[in-house]
C-alpha cells in the first residue's frame, strides 16, 4: 500500500466559503485536480490539506463558484477588521433587501401586485439578497448539481413566472437571513480557535549578546533566552533560568489559579507571567509548542466527522433528490390525475422545494460538536475528534490507574524496618544500587531516599545483571550475590509459599494502612520492610462523587498494588471496585473483557506506562497533558492539568452536546414534516416553506450556540 508522509502535505488558508455544502463541493473539485492524490476542507478553521500538488491558481478555480481565495499556510493574511457581526457586509446586504421589500409589500397593499412599481421593489429585493445565490444555483443547474441553492433559485423563479412576485422575494429575504445565521454560528465557533491563536504573543524579548531586544517570536531558535517582565505572556516553551513568579497557566490547563515557577521549572507559550522577573531558555520552536499543538489538534478534530454528522451527510444526499422528485408529483400529479388547478399545484410544489432546502439539517450536527470541541479546549479538555466527544457522552465504566491519576504520583518511604538487627545504614547501599537505574516511580522515591541517607556515598560495589521484575520490582547480583527489591508476593514465591509469620503481619499491618510494602532481600534471607505511602489527589473523591451523580455506576482502580494496600487507597477514592495485583497485560486484558462484555469503557491513566489500555479502551483520556507529549499523542482525550474534577465536566459536556444534536435533528425534521403536512390539504405557502426552514435553521444555531459556555461544577461541593 501506497503511503503518504507529511511532506507530502501542503496545507492552505481559505477564505469565502459560506456553507458546509459549499466546503464539500470545493473538497471534492480540489480531489479532481491533477497531481491531487487526497484533499480535506476543514470549513470551521477554514483550512485545506492537500496530498500531492497544486497550484494556487488551480485551487482558486476549484472555488471559482464561490469565490473562494488561497493562501498559502504561512502567508499573512489581508487583515480583517474586527467589526460587529451585525455590521458586516452580510448583514447590510439583507438589511437593504428587506427594505426594497417592505416597500413592494406597501406598494402591493396600494396600488397592486402587478404594478410596474410593486414588480420593481420586489425585483430590486431579490437581486440584492439573492444574486450570489442565484449565480450559484444556475450555475448548478447547468451543471445538474442540486443543492440547496439549486432548489433555492429553481423555487424563486417559478414563484416569478406565476406572478408570485411578493411571496418570491420574501424567500430571497429569509433566506439570506438564514445564511447570515448560519455564518454567524460558524463565526462564533471559530472564535474558540482564533482565542486560542491570539493567547500566545507575536513578539518576545529576547538576550543577544548580552543585549535586550524584541524579535519575532518565529525567529527565536531554541536555547536562546527569552526575559519575561510581570503582566507578559510567555512567548515560548521554556526551562526558567533566572527569577521567581507566579504564572496563570488557563491557555493550557483551564486553570486560572496562579502556580509558583522558579528556576528549573517548565512555562508553556501563552501563559501568564503574574509577578516576578523572568529569563527561560527556550525548548521549543514557535511551531512545536505546546499551546501551537493543542491549536493544530482542535483544528484538526473540529474538521474531523462524527459518527452523527457522517450519519446526516448521507443521509441529506438522498434527502434532497427525493425532495425534489416529491416536488415534482406535487406540480403534475393532482393536475393530471385528479383535474387539479395547474398554478395553485405548481405554486405547492415550488413551496415544497423550499421545505427541502436541508440547511437546517446540516449545520444541527457540526456545529454544536465544533463549539463543544472549541469550548472544551478552553477548559483545558483536548479532545481529538468529535467521534471521541461521542463516546465519552455513552461511558459506563471507568477505569483509573493508580499511580499519578487518583493518587499523586509522589510516594514517600514511610517506614523501613530492618530484619535481623541489620542496621538501615548498612542496607542502604544495596538499595540504591539495585533502584539506580529503573524508572518506576517508586524506584525513584526509593532512590531519592537512599542518598538522602547516605546511600550514593558508599565505595563502588561490583553490580551486575541489573534487571526488572516485570510488575514486580528489580534485582541485581551485587558482589557476586543475588539481590533484589520486590513486592512481597515476589518474596513469597522466593521463599517457598509464605514468609515468617512475623513477617507476613507486619506487610499486611502496613497494607491495611494504604501503604505499598516493599522487600529488600538476597538468595538467603529478607533484609527489610519497606514501606511507601502515594497520597490520594485532594479532588478525587469529589471527581468521583460527581461521576456517581452523572450514573457512572462501575468507577474500578486498577493497580499493581497489593489487595490490602490498593483497598485502602480505593475506599480513600471511593472507587466502587479494585482490581489489584495487576501487571500491565492484565490490565489491558481488563478492558477488553469490559469490552467484550458490552460495555462502554473509559480508561483514565498518565498516557505513559498504560499507554496499551488508553488505546484499547472506547475511550482514552490522558492526566497532564501540559507536562508531556506523550499524553497528547497517545489519547482520545487529554486533561492538559492534573485536574480529576474536568473528568465529570468531559461527561456532562458530551452528553450535553449528544441531547443537542439529537434536539437538531428534531427541530430540523420536525418543521420540515409539518410542512409537508399541510401539502395534501392545499395550505402550504411560500412563505410558510421558508419560515419552517429559517425556523429551523435559528432554533439549531441558537441550541448549539448553549455549549459556547461551559458551567465549571467542579469546585462546588
Amino acid at each position: 500500500m501506497e503511503t503518504t508522509t507529511k511532506t507530502d502535505q501542503e496545507m492552505y488558508k481559505v477564505k469565502g466559503m459560506t456553507c458546509t455544502g459549499c466546503a464539500a463541493r470545493f473538497e471534492k473539485n480540489v480531489k479532481q485536480i491533477p497531481g491531487v492524490k487526497e484533499a480535506n476542507v476543514n470549513f470551521t478553521s477554514e483550512k485545506l490539506i492537500i496530498e500531492g500538488h497544486a497550484s494556487i491558481q488551480e485551487l482558486e478555480k476549484a472555488g471559482a463558484f464561490e469565490n473562494v481565495k488561497v493562501y498559502h499556510e504561512n502567508d499573512e493574511l489581508p487583515t480583517e477588521e474586527d467589526q460587529p457581526f451585525f455590521q458586516k457586509h452580510t448583514w447590510i446586504q439583507v438589511i437593504l433587501a428587506s427594505l426594497f421589500v417592505l416597500a413592494g409589500w406597501i406598494s402591493h397593499f396600494y396600488i397592486g401586485e402587478q404594478s410596474l412599481i410593486t414588480i420593481g421593489l420586489f425585483l430590486s429585493g431579490m437581486v440584492i439578497g439573492g444574486y450570489s445565490m442565484f449565480w450559484q444555483g444556475i450555475n448548478n443547474l447547468t451543471k445538474f448539481v442540486f443543492d440547496m441553492r439549486t432548489l433555492m433559485t429553481i423555487a424563486i423563479i417559478g414563484a416569478a413566472l406565476i406572478g408570485e412576485w411578493g411571496e418570491g422575494a420574501l424567500v430571497v429575504v429569509l433566506f439570506a437571513i438564514s445564511e447570515a445565521l448560519e455564518s454567524y454560528s460558524m463565526d462564533r465557533a471559530r472564535k474558540s480557535i482564533r482565542s486560542l491563536v491570539e493567547t500566545s504573543p507575536r513578539n518576545a524579548t529576547v538576550n543577544r549578546l548580552g543585549k535586550e531586544m524584541i524579535v519575532p517570536v518565529d525567529e527565536i531558535d531554541i536555547g536562546e533566552e527569552n526575559i519575561i517582565r510581570p503582566g507578559e505572556k510567555i512567548p515560548l516553551d521554556g526551562t526558567v533560568t533566572k527569577g521567581l513568579t507566579s504564572v496563570n497557566q488557563a491557555a493550557i490547563t483551564g486553570e486560572s489559579i496562579p502556580v509558583g515557577k522558579g528556576e528549573g521549572d517548565s512555562v508553556f507559550a501563552g501563559t501568564l507571567n503574574e509577578e516576578g522577573l523572568l529569563s527561560v531558555k527556550v525548548t521549543k520552536l514557535v511551531k512545536d509548542t505546546t499551546l501551537a499543538k493543542i491549536i493544530q489538534l482542535v483544528e484538526e478534530a473540529q474538521g474531523e466527522r462524527a459518527p452523527a454528522q457522517q450519519f446526516i451527510d448521507r443521509f441529506a444526499a438522498y434527502y434532497t433528490p427525493a425532495i425534489m422528485i416529491l416536488a415534482v408529483i406535487v406540480m403534475i400529479g393532482p393536475p393530471l390525475m385528479a383535474g387539479g388547478v395547474w398554478s395553485e399545484w405548481i405554486y405547492l410544489g415550488l413551496a415544497t422545494l423550499v421545505v427541502g432546502c436541508p440547511c437546517a439539517l446540516v449545520i444541527s450536527t457540526p456545529v454544536a460538536i465544533v463549539t463543544a470541541i472549541g469550548s472544551n479546549a478552553k477548559q483545558g479538555i483536548l479532545i481529538k475528534g468529535g467521534i471521541h466527544l461521542e463516546q465519552a457522552g455513552h461511558i459506563e465504566v471507568i477505569a483509573f490507574d493508580k499511580t499519578g491519576t487518583l493518587t499523586k504520583g509522589t510516594p514517600e518511604v514511610t517506614d523501613f524496618l530492618s530484619i535481623d538487627d541489620v542496621s538501615e545504614k548498612e542496607l542502604i547501599p544495596y538499595i540504591y544500587s539495585i533502584e539506580e537505574y529503573s524508572t518506576h516511580p517508586l524506584a525513584k522515591t526509593l532512590v531519592a531516599y537512599a542518598k538522602k541517607n547516605g546511600g550514593d556515598m558508599v565505595s563502588q560495589r561490583n553490580v551486575t545483571e541489573s534487571k526488572a521484575l516485570t510488575g514486580k520490582g528489580m534485582s541485581a547480583k551485587i558482589d557476586g550475590v543475588y539481590y533484589y527489591v520486590a513486592s512481597p508476593s515476589y518474596a513469597r514465591s522466593y521463599f517457598t509459599s509464605s514468609l515468617s509469620e512475623k513477617i507476613d503481619e507486619k506487610v499486611e499491618d502496613l497494607q491495611k494502612q494504604g501503604k505499598t510494602v516493599v522487600i529488600l532481600g538476597n538468595e538467603s534471607k529478607i533484609l527489610a520492610i519497606m514501606a511507601l505511602r502515594d497520597e490520594v489527589r485532594p479532588e478525587a473523591k469529589h471527581a468521583i462523587q460527581q461521576l456517581k451523580k452523572l450514573g457512572i455506576k462501575e468507577i474500578v482502580m486498577l493497580t499493581g498494588d497489593q489487595r490490602y494496600t490498593a483497598e485502602a487507597i480505593g475506599r480513600e477514592a471511593g472507587v466502587t471496585r479494585v482490581e489489584s495485583e495487576l501487571l500491565p497485560e492484565e490490565k489491558l486484558a481488563f478492558i477488553k473483557q469490559t469490552r467484550i462484555s458490552g460495555k462502554n469503557v473509559a480508561m483514565v491513566g498518565d498516557g505513559m506506562n498504560d499507554a496499551p489500555a488508553l488505546a484499547q479502551a472506547n475511550v482514552g483520556i490522558a492526566m497532564g497533558g501540559a507536562g508531556t507529549d506523550t499524553a497528547i499523542e497517545t489519547a482520545d482525550i487529554a486533561l492538559m492539568g492534573d485536574e480529576l474534577n474536568k473528568l465529570p465536566i468531559l461527561i456532562e459536556t458530551s452528553r450535553r452536546t449528544l441531547r443537542i444534536v439529537k434536539q437538531n435533528i428534531a427541530f430540523a425534521l420536525g418543521l420540515k414534516v409539518l410542512a409537508l403536512i399541510l401539502v395534501p390539504f392545499g395550505w402550504l405557502t411560500l412563505w410558510i416553506a421558508i419560515i419552517a426552514d429559517m425556523g429551523a435553521t435559528l432554533l439549531v444555531t441558537f441550541n448549539s450556540l448553549r455549549l459556547i459556555k461551559i458551567k465549571d461544577k467542579s469546585n462546588k461541593k
